[in-house]
């Protein structure tokens, strides 16, 4: 696939003139342009970026100071508030929906001088493992075009693969950045919940939704969460930066402790995807790494908690979506109920209606003992598990998903199949601790596998560091 160089040489070279700010736009516009029959873009921010391009380069002219991101086109996903941009969330129900103010990370990354270039495909509102629930049209796997990208931040992969920006931004409340990033061979980061603001993202499920990077080198994801992170006075649930930032370097391996997910390495996972994880287990080991097999008992209910709780916090989310204020609105009713009941039967896709249902349910009289304080109780049950297993280890490891990129359509008829793509994601935005997916070679059907590294609650950059040291041993 087609890489940039990374971020800091490509600032490097904007400030010192060697390239010009509009010079990687175009470079970005026109890579957009050229993949378009991958479908990973749903518009584009042309004249605002070449206009934010020109005016860094004149305030480089005449000696201005710039941000640590100078010049660096990006992509976000579409459900990000952007300026000037529409903003849709994949979903007809937003269609044509200018957002009123701009997301929090939108506007430090401006602050440090990068410039979104497009709005990235996803599954509608973010409910999905493949983007085919996106109401426009289906994003294609960077490697087989008969295969997904993953979801639900599929766009944003895909347009990392493919080269269309440096780096895009992704949402993660089950997987929905190392799901697709494994799918594309890309690196993708959650952080721990809260360490970047939600402010001005589309809310699906609130306890869960995580903002992260997708890039295609660990350095690379360093530098944006450095700039995303932290506190913000529009989001209750953001916590402090590290003191230190989340720039890295390389550490010994010798002593570090990984612990091997037991539950991940069962029945079910594909045995390319086993090989993988097993033969990166083998390389850190050789590395000094103390490698240890480690059993979370719960997670064998994680996914199962994780589709009670998650759809009943979408119902609560997306019940603002009622036609009364702003997007699709079905003008013909007579009556303001007939107007909910069209706007909402209309302008929601299929999904989207599957998870109000069950959240509505499992939240109503009668069934929220039964299932949402069950699920609850589980949860705080795989935190404590989780809390105790990095008493005894520093890191948790194992694969991404049980199976490569799947075909198009081959799990949209079946709602369980696809929600199993979650089933190695799930825990870690269950229990709120970083977790990356890291590129692991291919398959003999030469589709990327992932390997997933997990660390303790605010332990990002340690998880950063091992990231980054694991990757350069496979350079």
């Amino acid at each position: 696939m087609d890489q940039w160089e990374p971020i800091k040489q490509l600032v490097k070279s904007v400030k010192n003139g060697k390239v010009s700010a509009v010079n990687l736009v175009e470079r970005s516009l026109s890579k957009i342009e050229s993949n378009s029959e991958y479908k990973a873009i749903i518009s584009t921010l042309k004249q605002s970026a070449l206009k934010r391009a020109t005016e860094i380069d004149e305030s480089i002219k005449k000696g201005g100071k710039v941000g640590v991101l100078a010049g660096i086109p990006f992509i976000a996903k579409d459900n990000f508030l952007v300026f000037g941009a529409e903003t849709t969330a994949a979903s007809n129900i937003l269609k044509g929906f200018i957002p009123p103010y701009q997301a929090t990370v939108i506007n430090r990354l401006e602050e440090q001088g990068a410039i979104c270039v497009a709005k990235a495909n996803l599954d509608a509102f973010a409910h999905g493992a493949s983007t085919e629930n996106s109401d426009f049209f289906i994003t294609k796997n960077p490697y087989d075009k008969t295969r997904v990208p993953g979801g639900s931040s599929g766009g944003s992969a895909a347009a990392v693969a493919l080269g269309m920006a440096p780096f895009a931004l992704g949402t993660d409340t089950g997987g929905s950045i190392r799901q697709p990033s494994a799918f594309c061979g890309v690196f993708g980061m959650k952080p721990t919940y809260g360490l970047v603001s939600r402010s001005g993202v589309i809310a699906m499920g609130s306890s869960l939704d995580c903002i992260g990077p997708i890039t295609s080198r660990v350095e690379d994801a360093e530098i944006i969460l450095d700039v995303m992170s932290g506190l913000d006075e529009l989001d209750a649930t953001t916590i402090a930066k590290d003191n230190l930032g989340y720039g890295s370097s390389l550490i010994s391996l010798k002593g570090t402790k990984i612990g091997v997910i037991k539950e991940y390495l069962g029945e079910g996972v594909d045995s390319e995807i086993l090989d993988a994880t097993q033969s990166k287990i083998i390389e850190l080991k050789k590395a000094g790494a103390e490698v240890k097999e480690v059993s979370l008992p719960s997670l064998e209910y994680a996914l199962a908690c994780y589709y009670i709780i998650c759809p009943a916090e979408v119902s609560s989310n997306l019940s603002r979506y009622d036609g009364q204020r702003y997007g699709y609105s079905d003008r013909s009713a007579e009556s303001l109920f007939d107007s909910y009941v069209n706007t909402r039967g209309k302008g929601f896709g299929t999904e989207a209606k599957r998870r109000i249902i069950i959240g509505t349910f499992v939240l109503s009289s009668g069934y929220y003992d039964a299932y949402y304080k069950k699920a609850m109780t589980v949860r705080t049950k795989l935190i404590n598990e989780f809390n105790d297993a990095f008493n005894d280890v520093d890191f948790l490891v194992g694969p991404v998903t049980p199976t490569t990129a799947f075909k198009i359509g081959e799990r949209s008829q079946n709602p369980l199949d696809m929600y199993l793509a979650d089933v190695m994601t799930v825990a870690a935005n269950l229990t709120g601790v970083p977790a990356v997916s890291l590129p692991n070679g291919f398959s003999k059907e030469k589709l990327p596998i992932g390997f997933q590294i997990m660390a303790p609650q605010r332990k990002d950059r340690d998880l950063l560091s091992l990231a980054k040291t694991i990757e350069s041993l496979s350079l």
